[in-house]
């Protein structure tokens, strides 16, 4: 993966967990395992639009995915995606500061 891909991904990733809601959104279906749209409206006070809108940019961004049940979308966060992140933009300090370690 060249830099620039790197750096692509990891400002994705930094700009979704940048926005306190879809944090809140991550961390509460981080909490309960799997959550639908429905469920996470009734959690937090937001509208069903503003959740759908954030939980695209979640998984656009690879930090939850989804799957359809019935009629439903259930959300589920990514096992080690945070932690990937974290490796990826020390990753990408080392190769600025022209570091290897």
């Amino acid at each position: 993966m060249d830099l620039d891909h790197r750096e692509t991904v990891a400002l994705r990733v930094a700009r979704a967990l940048a926005d306190p809601t879809r944090f809140r959104l991550l961390r509460t279906i981080a909490a309960a395992g799997e959550l639908s749209c429905r469920e996470l409206v009734a959690r937090l006070p937001v509208s069903q639009a503003t959740v759908s809108h954030h939980l695209k940019v979640l998984a656009d961004a690879g930090l939850v995915t989804v799957r359809q049940e019935g009629t439903f979308h259930l959300y589920r966060a990514v096992d080690g995606a945070l932690e990937a992140h974290g490796r990826a933009l020390a990753a990408l300090a080392r190769a600025r500061s022209g570091g290897t370690r």
